[in-house]
C-alpha cells in the first residue's frame, strides 16, 4: 500500500504543476492583452489626431466665413433701416461686445439708436415677481395699458413698451415726465439700471446671452421671453437675439422658438456673437417694420440663417 508521506508528495507535485500552469498561461494572456490595449491606445490617438485636425480646419473655415462676413455685412444692410428709431434693451447677461456691434451695424443701415436700457438680474427673479407686479401697476403712465396677464414678465414688457417705443402710428404713447418717471421707479427699485432715459423709437432689439443656469433657469428664460413679446406688441416690432445656446430650453430665444404664437410675431435670432447673427438681427428689425416675423441661425429651430435665405 502506498503511504501518507507518497499521498502528501503526489498531491503537492500536482498543485505545484497547476500553479506553474496558472502562471504560464497568465502571463501568456497578459502578454496578448497587452498587444492589443497598445494596439487599441495607437487606433485612439490616430482618432484624436484626426478629430484635432478636422477641428482646426473647422475653426479655420469659421475664422475665415466670419471675417467674411464682417467685412460684407454693412453693405448688405445699406439702407435696411433708413430713418427708422431702434431703443436697444439689455439683458442681464447680454454681452457689451454684441451690443456695441449690433448698435453699429443698425447705424450703417441707416437707422437711429434712441438709446439703450439695461435690465438687472431683480427684473427676471422669479423671487422679485410680486414685486415686480405691483410696480408695474403703480407706475403705468396715464393712458398706457398693461397686458392682460399676471406674468411678471409680460406687465414688466407692457409697462417698459408704453414708455420707450411709439405707437405703430408713430404717435407717443404718453408725456415724456411720466416716462421719465417710470424709468426712475425702476431704477429705484433696482429692477433697471441707471442712466439717460432713451427717447421713443419705433422698434426694438432685446440682446440676451447664451443659456441661462441655475435651479430658475426656465423661469428667467421664460420672463424675458415674455417682456420680449410684449415690446413687440407695444411698438412696431422687436427682435430678440441671442448668444448661441440662447435657442435651448434655458434660453429667451428657445422659449419663444417652442411657442408657436410667440414666435409668428416676435422675430428671434441665435448666434448674435458672430457677424452673420449680427446682420439676421438688422434684417430681421426690417422685417418686423414690415409686419413680418422669423426665426433666424445656425440652430436646428431656425428657419434660416437671415431674412430672404433658405433653410439651406
Amino acid at each position: 500500500m502506498m503511504s501518507v508521506r507518497y499521498h502528501v508528495i503526489s498531491l503537492a507535485a500536482v498543485f505545484l504543476a497547476l500553479a506553474l500552469g496558472v502562471v504560464l498561461g497568465s502571463s501568456s494572456v497578459s502578454q496578448r492583452m497587452l498587444s492589443v490595449v497598445a494596439g487599441d491606445r495607437d487606433t485612439l490617438t490616430d482618432q484624436v489626431d484626426q478629430l484635432s485636425a478636422q477641428r482646426a480646419e473647422l475653426d479655420a473655415r469659421a475664422r475665415s466665413a466670419n471675417t467674411f462676413a464682417a467685412s460684407v455685412a454693412p453693405g448688405v444692410v445699406q439702407g435696411q433701416l433708413a430713418q427708422r428709431r431702434v431703443v436697444l434693451v439689455l439683458a442681464p447677461d447680454a454681452d457689451p461686445g454684441d451690443r456695441d456691434a449690433v448698435r453699429q451695424l443698425i447705424g450703417q443701415a441707416g437707422g437711429v439708436v434712441t438709446g439703450e436700457l439695461a435690465l438687472t438680474d431683480a427684473l427676471v427673479d422669479p423671487s422679485r415677481a410680486d414685486a415686480v407686479r405691483e410696480l408695474a401697476t403703480r407706475l403705468l403712465p396715464s393712458g398706457a395699458q398693461l397686458p392682460a396677464s399676471a406674468d411678471a414678465g409680460a406687465l414688466a414688457g407692457g409697462l417698459l413698451g408704453s414708455v420707450l417705443l411709439t405707437a405703430p402710428d408713430g404717435q407717443q404713447r404718453v408725456a415724456p415726465d411720466q416716462a421719465a418717471a417710470a424709468l426712475a421707479g425702476l431704477t429705484q427699485a433696482g429692477f433697471v439700471r441707471a442712466g439717460s432715459r432713451p427717447a421713443p423709437a419705433q422698434l426694438a432689439v432685446l440682446l440676451t446671452g447664451a443659456s441661462l443656469t441655475g435651479a430658475d433657469a426656465a423661469d428667467r428664460a421664460a420672463a424675458l421671453a415674455r417682456l420680449a413679446g410684449e415690446l413687440d406688441r407695444s411698438g412696431g416690432g422687436a427682435v430678440l437675439a441671442g448668444r448661441s445656446g440662447a435657442e435651448g430650453p434655458g434660453g429667451a430665444v428657445g422659449v419663444v422658438r417652442a411657442d408657436t404664437v410667440a414666435s409668428a410675431a416676435l422675430s428671434t435670432v441665435d448666434g448674435v456673437q458672430a457677424p452673420l447673427g449680427r446682420v439676421a438681427s438688422v434684417l430681421a428689425l426690417r422685417e418686423q417694420a414690415e409686419g413680418r416675423a422669423g426665426r433666424y441661425g445656425s440652430a436646428v429651430n431656425a428657419q434660416a440663417p437671415i431674412p430672404g435665405a433658405s433653410a439651406g
